[in-house]
C-alpha cells in the first residue's frame, strides 16, 4: 500500500529538483559514459518503441551511446527491482508506466518500494489502447464481439503484455462492465502477443495504439475500438468502447522515466531537460503523433503528482475486482 508520509517525502524532493541545468556540478560532467535505459518488456511493444524513440534523440544530446535494455517479466517487476538496487548516478533510467502503480497491489510482495525507491523525472507520452481481434474473427463491433462472447461462453480468450499490465486490467474491465467471460492468457511482452492474435490463437487484445496501429492499417488485424472516453485523431472514424455500448469504460497507458532514489538533483534536472526538449524534437514527436501517442513532458513533481493520481485510481478497481497476481 502507499505510504502517505513516504510520497510526500518524495513528491517534496521532486519539488526541489532545479527546473533548468546547472552549471557546475555532477550534471555538468554527466554522461562520461553510455546511459542505459531499462524497458519492464520484450522489444517490439509500445514500451520499447517509446524508449528508443526517445533514447535515439538522447543519444545524439548527449554524444553517448543510450542502451535499450530488455528485462522481460513478472509485470515489470523484474527490471523494477534491477532499476531500484543500481547505483544512482543517473546511467540507470527506468521507462515505466501503469505497473509503477498497480503492481503494488496485484502481487503479494514486492522486492522493491514502488514510491520510496524511484526518482520521478519526465512523464513522456500517454495514449489510448485499441481493441483488436484476428481478421478470422465474426466480430465486426464491439456489440458483435460481445454477443459472440455470449455464444461461446468458457471458450473466449483476451491475450495481454502480462499479468497487471493496462492490457490486462483493460481486459478485466470490459469483461466486468459488459458482463462477459474471458479467459485471460498473458505474454511476455506485446509482440508475443501480437504474433499470436494474428492467427488467431487468442480472440482480442486491448493494447497500445503505437503497436497496433500499423497492423490495423495493413490489414492485419480488425480494430474495433479504441478505450479512451474520446476518439483519437489519427483514427477519427474508430468508436470508442463506451460510445460502442459499455459505458464508462476509459482506460490510457502512460510511461514516464525515473531513476533509482538518491540520483543527485543536478543529473535528475539535465535528464529531464534533455528528455523534454527530446520530445518536441521534429524527430521525434511528429512519429509519436503518427502513432497515435501524445508527447507530454512534465516536471518531477507533476511526475510525482501523477503517479499518486495513478495509484489512488486504480487500487481500489483492482480490490474491487479481487485481481491477484502471483510472484
Amino acid at each position: 500500500m502507499l505510504n502517505r508520509r513516504r510520497f510526500v517525502g518524495l513528491t517534496a524532493a521532486a519539488i526541489a529538483v532545479p527546473s533548468v541545468r546547472p552549471s557546475r556540478a555532477a550534471g555538468a560532467e554527466w554522461p562520461a559514459k553510455p546511459v542505459r535505459v531499462v524497458v519492464p518488456f520484450t522489444p517490439g511493444g509500445s514500451t520499447d518503441t517509446t524508449a528508443r524513440l526517445v533514447g535515439n534523440r538522447l543519444q545524439e544530446v548527449w554524444g553517448q551511446s543510450v542502451v535499450i535494455e530488455n528485462k522481460p517479466g513478472a509485470g515489470g517487476n523484474i527490471a523494477a527491482d534491477m532499476v531500484a538496487h543500481s547505483d544512482p548516478d543517473g546511467y540507470t533510467i527506468f521507462i515505466v508506466g501503469p505497473g509503477l502503480a498497480t503492481n503494488q497491489f496485484l502481487y503479494p510482495q514486492l522486492s522493491y518500494d514502488p514510491v520510496g525507491d524511484f526518482a520521478p523525472v519526465t512523464l513522456l507520452i500517454t495514449q489510448p489502447n485499441m481493441m483488436c481481434v484476428p481478421n478470422s474473427s465474426p466480430a465486426k463491433s464491439v456489440q458483435e464481439f460481445i454477443a459472440y462472447c455470449n455464444a461461446n461462453r468458457g471458450k473466449v480468450t483476451y491475450a495481454s503484455s502480462g499479468n497487471g499490465t493496462t492490457l490486462h486490467l483493460s481486459g478485466e474491465l470490459f469483461k466486468r462492465l459488459a458482463n462477459v467471460e474471458m479467459t485471460h492468457i498473458p505474454y511476455r511482452g506485446g509482440a508475443p502477443a501480437i504474433n499470436d492474435l494474428i492467427p488467431g490463437r487468442v480472440d482480442v487484445i486491448f493494447d497500445n495504439v503505437p503497436t497496433v496501429v500499423q497492423h490495423v492499417r495493413e490489414g492485419q488485424l480488425r480494430g474495433l475500438a479504441v478505450t479512451t472516453k474520446e476518439r483519437i485523431a489519427i483514427m477519427p472514424e474508430m468508436p470508442t468502447i463506451a460510445e460502442s455500448g459499455v459505458p464508462g469504460f476509459d482506460v490510457s497507458s502512460w510511461f514516464g522515466f525515473f531513476v533509482p532514489a538518491r540520483t543527485p538533483p543536478d543529473i535528475i534536472a539535465k535528464i529531464n531537460a534533455d528528455t523534454n526538449a527530446a520530445l518536441v524534437h521534429p524527430s521525434v514527436k511528429p512519429r509519436f503523433e503518427h502513432l497515435g501517442a501524445v508527447p507530454k513532458g512534465s516536471t518531477p513533481a507533476e511526475l510525482a503528482a501523477f503517479l499518486k493520481s495513478e495509484i489512488d485510481k486504480w487500487g481500489p478497481v483492482i480490490a474491487d475486482a479481487r485481481i491477484k497476481v502471483e510472484n
